[in-house]
């Protein structure tokens, strides 16, 4: 079982992976429900705390350098335009806004990308952690009930049971 957590844990870590990848691959090797659901919250959000504090300036740093440039340069607009669109949808709702942000799992939201947002919004750092532990809370429900409906689907499958058996 150490070996599932340790896996799970560091595939919630993952940008753009993050819980969303994570929790589905636990219930797939059979973690039980609420070891997944801790697992992936606490992996997805270790990361968090260094995003905020540290994620800006190395981006901003890294911005002008030839070979990593660019990608600093797309990540540190995806987060300033994440945070933009959020700052203006939500005025004075931002908390709410960055928790459904974080909370609603499509493609490029998440516990990373909101936490970005929140840092280059100069957004208060326990109210972040707050909405965004909140938002990735909120994407574990969302997850675990598609998971566990996905997963009754596909419990047939000789490929979903040799994966879980390999574990």
């Amino acid at each position: 079982m150490f070996k599932k957590i340790l896996i799970t844990i560091l595939i919630s870590m993952i940008p753009l992976i993050e819980l969303r990848g994570a929790l589905p691959f636990a219930l797939l090797v059979k973690l039980p429900t609420w070891v997944a659901y801790l697992v992936c919250i606490v992996g997805n959000m270790l990361p968090v705390p260094i995003i905020f504090f540290f994620a800006r300036k190395v981006l901003e740093w890294g911005a002008d350098k030839k070979v990593i440039g660019k990608f600093f340069t797309w990540c540190l607009e995806k987060g300033h335009k994440g945070g933009e669109k959020l700052k203006a949808k939500a005025g004075r709702g931002l908390f709410w806004a960055l928790l459904l942000f974080v909370g609603i799992p499509l493609p490029g939201t998440g516990a990373w990308t909101g936490t970005l947002a929140a840092s280059i919004l100069d957004i208060d750092f326990k109210k972040s952690i707050i909405a965004v532990m909140l938002g990735v809370i909120l994407a574990g429900i969302i997850i675990g009930i598609l998971s566990m409906f996905g997963l009754s689907l596909l419990s047939e499958s000789e490929f979903v049971r040799n994966l879980a058996d390999s574990f």
